[in-house]
């Protein structure tokens, strides 16, 4: 194995050689920033990964490496918790080897033997970045692929749409090959844009809105308004669940359920019930706010789509943004329902929001809801509000789950 050292002499095979290849997609274009983004990636690879063994992490050349450090890893549970995780773009597995190329060959022709066995064609794709290895890229697939023909007689070279493309990297420490990568969650590192909290509901909107900003790098700790007897448990644990869903994307997850049967109650009795959901609204914000200065967050999420229901006019988006100092992302406003739908089954989140059981927003929902509020009439309609007594005994009774 000695041509493993000859870059670093502290380097060591991993054990079992197999490891995982995660490629960076936009972190390598931050500049000086670019390794304060690696270290946030790595970080959170380590937390995930605790449940799964020990591993060894670390990056480059745009690679970051994750190496088994015992024989017992879970490295199916391993790889896929990776692939749900933000900033890299593609991951493999991969298999380590020396690097000259017989060491190669031999590696691809025993590890990659049933893709190759059960594919009709094939291509080698290599990369040298180890400028000292005696071939170019260019010959080294020529080997490869002209020893893989021979070796496997059913298989046809096909440049364009091959069956398998075997990927070989020759990099510092040794070479590695492996098959198709697949694609990984992209994004950014959860945590490098800062914290924000998310408004979550039990509808589908909502966490796919936090997903998204997720995937731009958000850490996000999430607040859901629960109505009882108005809403039932069923339907806070549905709530709890969706959390749960996403929580393998975002990272651990602390979800804010904040009693707002009380509010409600004074809304019913005190204000036009054409304005109801918009000062409902109104409420949500400025106790969604309060839980983020309290947790250091410095934006709100929320799951409002243009146009979608009565509360999501531009109008009405005005006068709900009218009680936050804090900026408001709203990931899917520009998205229609299909588009959410296929982003909501695709991180697993469809099935459950879509169970019968109600939130807060559909308790007392107005017959004609107003679209094109004006801020007068809803400054008068909370004019004989007690608004900081209401929210103070609303955040005061918030209950707080931890997911992950």
């Amino acid at each position: 194995m000695g041509k493993y050292y000859n870059k670093n002499k502290d380097y060591t095979p991993p054990v079992g050689d197999e490891i995982f290849l995660l490629k960076m997609g936009e972190m390598v274009l931050k500049g000086l920033n670019r390794r304060s983004f690696e270290e946030r990636l790595m970080g959170n690879a380590r937390r995930r990964l605790q449940k799964f063994g020990k591993f060894r992490i670390y990056s480059r050349q745009s690679i970051t490496y994750v190496e088994p450090q015992s024989l017992d890893c879970d490295m199916d549970g391993a790889f896929d918790t990776l692939a749900k995780l933000f900033g890299v773009v593609g991951l493999s597995r991969a298999k380590a080897c020396e690097k000259t190329p017989e060491a190669i060959l031999e590696t691809a022709k025993s590890y990659l033997y049933d893709d190759l066995m059960e594919a009709n064609t094939f291509k080698v794709e290599s990369k040298r970045s180890d400028k000292s290895f005696p071939l170019s890229s260019i010959q080294l697939s020529q080997y490869v692929g002209g020893e893989l023909d021979d070796a496997f007689p059913h298989l046809q070279a096909d440049m364009h749409t091959p069956d398998v493309v075997v990927h070989v990297e020759v990099r510092d420490f040794a070479a590695y090959v492996h098959a198709n990568p697949t694609l990984g969650a992209g994004g950014l590192p959860v945590g490098v844009g800062g914290k924000a909290v998310s408004l979550l509901s039990g509808g589908i909107d909502s966490p796919v809105a936090s997903w998204m900003m997720a995937k731009r790098g958000l850490a996000l700790e999430m607040v859901h308004f629960f109505s009882y007897p108005y809403t039932s448990p069923e339907a806070k644990e549905k709530v709890l669940e969706l959390a749960r869903l996403i929580t393998p994307w975002c990272g651990r997850l602390t979800v804010h359920v904040v009693p707002f049967t009380e509010i409600q109650e004074e809304l019913r009795r005190s204000c036009p019930e054409d304005l109801f959901t918009l000062l409902m609204r109104r409420f949500m914000m400025r106790i969604s706010e309060q839980v983020a200065h309290r947790i250091g967050a410095h934006a709100l999420v929320t799951g409002e789509s243009l146009g979608q229901v009565a509360s999501q006019t531009m109008e009405a988006m005005a006068v709900t943004n009218a009680v936050c100092t804090l900026p408001v992302f709203r990931p899917v406003v520009g998205m229609d329902k299909e588009e959410i739908i296929r982003i909501a089954r695709k991180i697993g989140t469809f099935e459950t929001s879509i169970l019968p059981y109600e939130d807060c927003c559909t308790v007392f929902t107005p017959r004609h809801p107003k679209t094109r509020p004006s801020m007068e009439e809803i400054l008068e309609a909370e004019a004989n509000l007690d608004i900081d007594g209401l929210i103070q005994r609303a955040v005061d009774g918030i209950e707080r789950v931890t997911m992950g």
